[in-house]
Order: structure tokens, then sequence, then C-alpha cells
């Protein structure tokens, strides 16, 4: 697919990617800390990464209910105690627990009420469009491909970061990057976990993590030491890989470690406190918050793709207040980051989605909670998006989808295109199959495409 002339990089920022070699990049032997101090020019990084497309995924783990969310249904038996609230599209309502968004949701977003997952359970298959695994082949996540597809290789930062602020036993489904090979794979931010102290039995609690561990050098180890140690691996590898070029396991390992230097001299990029304090404020305090501001630092520097888990929203029981207190937060963070990417040029190029597993039952169980459900929504805001529309449509109680619906192929196929990605491009298995982005046959949801 060629690109078009908003997405081509200009002259200026072609010619100093040229200065920079992919071989020189990928191998590492011969790069040496000169050409880290390249790859590292304030200049070249920023022209590299201006037109560059990237996306930041803010998934909702545990499923946040689309009632109290982006398709309330007030003064239905399946409707809650919350009311809905004109939003700044004629004839649209939210939840109340988003004014925020409400106010300006035709600036920059639109919303799919009507998403089909075929899942009603706590498994990361919503995020391989339901396919992880096919015929016996591992296949990637909707991240590994994006990272794949938007990586600049010219540019030494992680290629998929993931974010998570709180510890839970039900986990916060970390991606694979399948048949793709590790390089894809994304670099996990954890919390560290406290387990709970005798007598209590509880699932203990979590300490924030802004950043991976171990970024630095080890102790007492000098910047040339760890080169000529980079070169010795690499000269072993390359001597081991004879032969072998077509496992994508040691490829991926092979070219995971030639960008260990240069993700070490990205540990910067995690650190908030180098931003202002009105932009601290501005995102809040919270795990999340914080986290979204990593997000945020890290596709202004070039890293195609970030996800943010924020949950857990598995609301069983006691649905109402837990919502009351995690949806207004959502909507804070959510409005924080778009006006931040707006405010920096940055929103043209970056496809900020929200998303989660599965929703939530139209009916309330005994518990005040509701339940698994296959239907939901999502919202795409900014890169290639329309703002202001409103897709599919669920019926009055939510039960069932009555306009548009929506598959994760489809879904998948939307984000593909609003970051100029062709989603029925192929790769190769490492058994010779061809295997799309996307099924064969599927196409986006051109309504809410720019």
């Amino acid at each position: 697919m060629s690109a078009s002339p908003a997405s081509r990089p200009s002259s200026q920022a072609h010619a100093l990617g040229h200065q920079l070699s992919r071989r020189a990049f990928f191998g590492s032997a011969g790069m040496g800390v000169a050409g880290l101090g390249l790859l590292q020019s304030p200049a070249i990084a920023e022209q590299l990464a201006k037109n560059q497309k990237r996306v930041i995924m803010l998934f909702l783990s545990g499923g946040m209910s689309q009632f109290e969310s982006w398709d309330p249904k007030p003064g239905r038996p399946t409707g809650g105690p919350f009311q809905a609230i004109q939003t700044s599209v004629p004839g649209y309502h939210i939840s109340e627990l988003m004014p925020k968004m409400a106010a300006q949701l035709h600036r920059h977003t639109a919303v799919i009420r009507s998403l089909e997952s075929k899942n009603r359970d706590h498994v990361d298959v919503t995020l391989y469009a339901g396919m992880k695994v096919v015929a016996g082949l591992n296949m990637p996540s909707i991240g590994s491909m994006l990272c794949r597809e938007l990586a600049n290789p010219e540019l030494a930062v992680p290629h998929h970061v993931m974010f998570t602020a709180s510890a839970y036993r039900g986990g916060h489904y970390t991606e694979s990057p399948g048949f793709y090979g590790s390089q894809w794979g994304p670099i996990n931010v954890l919390p560290d976990h406290i387990p709970p102290r005798p007598p209590f039995t509880g699932t203990g609690t979590s300490v924030l993590r802004l950043s991976p561990n171990s970024m630095g050098l080890p102790s007492g180890m000098t910047i040339r030491q760890h080169a000529d140690r980079e070169q010795m691996r690499d000269r072993l590898s390359q001597a081991f890989l004879e032969g072998r070029n077509r496992d994508a396991v040691l490829m991926g390992h092979s070219a995971g470690y030639s960008r260990v230097r240069g993700l070490m001299d990205c540990s910067h990029l995690y650190d908030i406190e180098k931003e202002p304090r009105k932009i601290r404020d501005a995102y809040g305090l919270t795990g999340f918050a914080q986290q979204t501001l990593v997000a945020r630092r890290l596709v202004e520097a070039g890293v195609p793709f970030v996800r943010v888990n924020f949950g857990w929203w598995d609301t069983h029981g006691q649905n109402f207040e837990a919502h009351q207190e995690m949806v207004p937060e959502l909507d804070h963070v959510m409005v924080t980051l778009l006006d931040d990417l707006a405010t920096r040029g940055l929103l043209e190029h970056t496809l900020v989605v929200t998303f989660s597993e599965m929703g939530r039952t139209p009916g309330v169980n005994g518990n005040m909670g509701r339940d698994h459900f296959s239907r939901f929504s999502v919202s795409l805001s900014g890169c290639g998006i329309k703002p202001g529309v409103i897709y599919g449509e669920t019926d009055a109680d939510g039960q069932e989808i009555s306009k548009d619906p929506v598959t994760l192929h489809e879904l998948f196929a939307t984000i593909f295109k609003a970051v100029g990605v062709d989603h029925q491009k192929e790769y190769h298995s490492p058994d010779g199959r061809p295997v799309p982005l996307t099924e064969y046959g599927t196409e986006p949801v051109s309504e809410v495409l720019a």
C-alpha cells in the first residue's frame, strides 16, 4: 500500500533517516558507542518520529460496563442508578460519570457501541481477535502486530511497552508476538507485589512501577565493558544463526539483544519527574494517571505501541459503587491525555483506543453486580478517526445489537486502517503459511474513519 502524502516523511526527515544504516542498528557489533550517540541525537530522533504513527491502548482489564459509560439505558430495568447526559454530539448521550468526555466528544473521538467479541470470560483471546492459536500456530496479539507495522528501526526506543498499575490474581493479559518472534513482544512494566501478612489471607497489595526493572548497567560495569560484551555476544550469535535464519525464536532473540544498549539509554523516558509539575498535576497522582503520562512520553519519543492496563472492572458485586469510583478516573485521564497529545501536535499521528476483553450483562444480579457479557463498546480517538461518529446501536435494554454489529476482526481492520496499515497484509509462518493481519475478506468500519 502506498503512503498518503500526509504520512510520507519530509525530505529533511528522509535525508536524516539515511544518515543511519539499518545494518548498523541491528548489527550492533559494528555499531559501538559512537553509533549509539547518532541514534540518540535529539534532532534526528525528533525528525524520524515526527510523522510516525503510533497507538496508545487504554485497556480496561476485567470488563468495564458499557451501561455505566458509552451506552447507558436510563429508566430501563437494565439501566442502573446513573443518568445519561447529553454529549457535544447532537442526540448522543453517555453516562453522567463521564462529563469531561461528554463535553469534548466531537473534537477527537468516535464510539462503536455494537462490538461483538464472542468472549465471555477473563481470557486474552480478545487481544488476538479470538484467534490466539490457529491450526497449531501461535498468533500475534494486536499490540505485536501494530508495533511490527509501525516501528521505525532507526529509533533506539522500545517497540512495545505494557503497563499494569496493580497486581491482581486474574492477571492483565500480557501479549505474545506468536510466530513473529520475541523482538515484537512487550516490555512489561509490572507492579511489585506485597503478599499479605499473617493472619490476613487476602490478595496483598501492589507497589506502583513506572519503568521496567534493570534499566541500568550492573554495579561496577562500565559502558565500554558492556559494549565489548555486546560485540562478543553478537559474533557468537551470528555464527550460531548460520543456516538457522528461518527460526523466528532465534532471530527474535538476536534482534532483541542487539537493542539492549539503546533501550537502556531510553530510561529517562519513564521518568515523569522530567515533566513540568503542571503536567503531572493535570494527569493526577493515581497509578493509572502516572503510567498514562509515561505512555505519552514514550509515543512522543517514537514508541509505536503502548498499552496501559486500568482495572480491575470485574464487578460481579457492587457494580455501581465500583464504576462510580473508576469511570470518572478514566474520564479525567482520557481527556487529559487527548488534550496533551493535541497540544503537542501528536494526536493527528496517535490513535488512542479504549478497550476491554468483554462487557457487562444488562441484568443485575443479587449482589448488585453485572456479570460477563460478549457485547460492549469501544472508543477510538485521534489519528485517522472521524470525530463525533457514533456507530452501531443496541436495543432499548442493551440485550442485543440492533444495528451495525462489529466483529473483532472488523475493529482490528479499522485500527490498522486508521494508522495507515494494510489490514490484509500477509506474513508467512515458519512453515510457509501466509497469514494476513485480519481474516481474508474483512473490511474496516469506514464510517468512523477520516
